[in-house]
């Protein structure tokens, strides 16, 4: 055989060489779109988890400043002298505030809305500046001992760290917004090593739905932040409770007068929450005096009761190892009580997941502790009404039993209380439902949705999701220009047009397996002549819920969107179109 010595004839073996092993790779390795979805969504869950590392981090140094480092929240400032107590909170809600009014002046390059707004009825764009603003606030807020939880910030920043993400990688609006929402369930995952609750978090109380297309990736994100929060921190089960043993039938009844009691308690705390919003508005303020008193207010509560200060975690561990006198609850709940309205109704940054933990297991105890003299059998191990008590408070506040009754699972290792948190936990929902329609999270995204302008899907139409500028060929491209772009780009198909835009057909990596091994006869061959030209297509005025026939029956992550003249408008991915039907059908904000 003649060796081939002309420089297309050595371009064109070497290009077929290597399209050979694109092509076994495309048969036997290459993943599909939704395998590399699951791949994003671990990278988001690891860099979500290391941002909420380093907010904690600095959290920390930031407590150091305004006392002793080396121990908590509570034991510091319980060894402050009492003006001191009074004023830390106070010049930590003030440099909160001069931080938020620094924000508020900088240029405005980008809208004020948080990641649940870009993940219910936004695109998917978190705002970067003002949410590292809010975030720098919530450091001071935060660590001065205010009344108020620090996962609300590590989502945030999760979350933007998601955004930024896809949008470098031009992902598409409902990508987008998935991202974003698998970074919203590495945060929830970091800030209570809790995976599973966190990924139920965002499909439970944000999305409305546990559809696989998103479910899925939210599970891969949060493993990927918990594993990642394992290598570098000593991170363990957050409560360590005792072996309580299997709850009696007769304890079945107190524990169900425990979830109407929390699902009556548990709006009302919700309303003082938003009344002391109103109050701390109705002053005008300024930002900066506006959250110093609240601080102010927290330190004076401070002076006699230092368990208010910081999200309660360390109190909640006493109540549940059994090192506070129940006699104590009742005095630690109102002025916990008092000192998150302060907080949350100053507008200190933050969360009040956990303050609602602390709320729980108070009630819990407090009314465990009384079945117990009135009734030993009815309440044998009062701790554990405590526990119960703090995911019935979660399920009845946040409106979301089965995120509670995980959370509360994965937090504790503890499945001895698994079926009274179940039965606990649903009660107080729908009592709580009952009494006030608003949750935790619904009343904003309400509010910001009715003043939104309509959905980024229109009316659910081809053309609001398809994708502009799809690979083309001519179709007089030779092999060579054909095999070259398969190995450019990581595409099954190629769409043939001519001069004038019009869509001919396309060609599939598959059609061309018969020349690899023939080079002689792929020097002849140009695109016309592997043309497919009865390959599906979409129009982009066609509905979405039709547009998902046209993938039945083939192989194929997109079809080509072709108008009513055959001119060729751009593509239309499979996982786009599946998350955005997902997203029709979703709930609405939980109420």
């Amino acid at each position: 055989m003649k060796a081939v010595t002309d420089p297309a004839g050595v371009l064109l073996r070497r290009l077929l060489w290597l399209l050979r092993w694109r092509v076994w790779v495309q048969e036997k390795l290459q993943p599909t779109e939704w395998q590399i979805t699951l791949l994003w969504a671990a990278i988001t869950g690891v860099l979500g988890a290391l941002t909420s590392i380093g907010f904690t981090t600095l959290t920390e140094r930031v407590h150091g400043w305004f006392g002793d480092s080396r121990l908590g929240v509570v034991d510091s400032m319980a060894r402050l002298p009492w003006w001191a107590v009074l004023l830390v909170p106070a010049l930590g809600g003030a440099c909160a505030g001069a931080i938020l009014m620094l924000g508020q002046r900088l240029p405005r390059t980008e809208s004020s809305t948080d990641y649940m707004e870009a993940i219910v009825i936004g695109n998917g764009h978190v705002p970067r500046r003002a949410s590292l603003v809010k975030s720098a606030a919530a450091l001071f807020s935060i660590g001065s001992g205010g009344s108020i939880g620090r996962e609300g910030p590590m989502v945030q920043l999760a979350a933007v760290v998601a955004s930024a993400l896809g949008r470098w990688r031009k992902f598409t609006p409902p990508q987008l917004r998935l991202l974003v929402a698998c970074g919203a369930s590495a945060g929830i995952a970091s800030a209570y090593n809790a995976p599973i609750a966190g990924s139920f978090f965002v499909a439970e109380i944000i999305l409305g739905t546990i559809a696989m297309e998103s479910l899925g990736p939210l599970v891969v994100a949060a493993v990927g932040a918990t594993v990642t929060l394992h290598v570098f921190t000593t991170a363990h089960v957050l409560y360590k409770v005792p072996a309580f043993g299997e709850a009696s039938a007769w304890e079945m009844g107190p524990y169900v007068v425990l979830g109407l009691i929390v699902g009556v308690i548990a709006p009302v705390f919700l309303i003082s929450l938003k009344h002391a919003e109103r109050f701390f508005v109705s002053l005008r303020l300024p930002i900066v005096l506006r959250l110093a008193l609240g601080g102010l207010l927290v330190g004076a509560i401070a002076i006699n009761v230092p368990q208010v200060c910081g999200n309660g975690y360390s109190v909640v561990v006493e109540i549940l190892s059994g090192k506070v006198a129940w006699v104590l609850i009742p005095g630690l709940l109102a002025c916990k009580w008092l000192a998150t309205m302060s907080s949350f109704g100053s507008g200190a940054p933050g969360g009040v997941f956990t303050p609602a933990l602390f709320m729980g297991a108070c009630v819990g105890l407090l009314f465990g502790t009384t079945v117990h003299h009135l009734w030993p059998g009815g309440a044998v191990n009062p701790l554990a009404f405590a526990l119960v008590g703090m995911g019935a408070f979660l399920s009845a506040a946040s409106r979301a039993p089965v995120m509670a009754v995980i959370m509360l699972f994965e937090m504790t290792m503890s499945y001895d209380i698994i079926l009274p948190l179940l039965l606990c936990s649903v009660i107080a929902y729908y009592t709580a439902k009952g009494i006030d329609a608003s949750s935790l999270y619904s009343e904003s995204l309400k509010r910001k949705a009715a003043a939104a302008p309509a959905p980024a899907l229109g009316e659910g139409r081809v053309a609001d999701l398809m994708r502009v500028d799809p690979p083309v060929l001519p179709p007089g491209a030779p092999f060579a220009e054909i095999a070259q772009l398969f190995l450019k780009l990581r595409v099954n198909n190629l769409y043939v047009v001519d001069p004038a835009g019009k869509f001919l057909g396309v060609v599939s990596m598959h059609d061309i397996k018969t020349y690899l091994s023939e080079p002689d006869l792929a020097e002849l061959v140009i695109a016309r002549d592997i043309v497919r030209d009865d390959f599906p297509r979409v129009a982009p005025d066609q509905p979405l819920t039709e547009a998902l026939a046209g993938f039945m029956g083939i192989v194929a992550e997109r079809l080509p969107v072709v108008d009513r003249a055959g001119i060729l408008r751009g593509s239309l991915a499979k996982n786009d179109l599946l998350l955005a039907l997902v997203e029709k059908r979703k709930a609405p904000p939980q109420a």
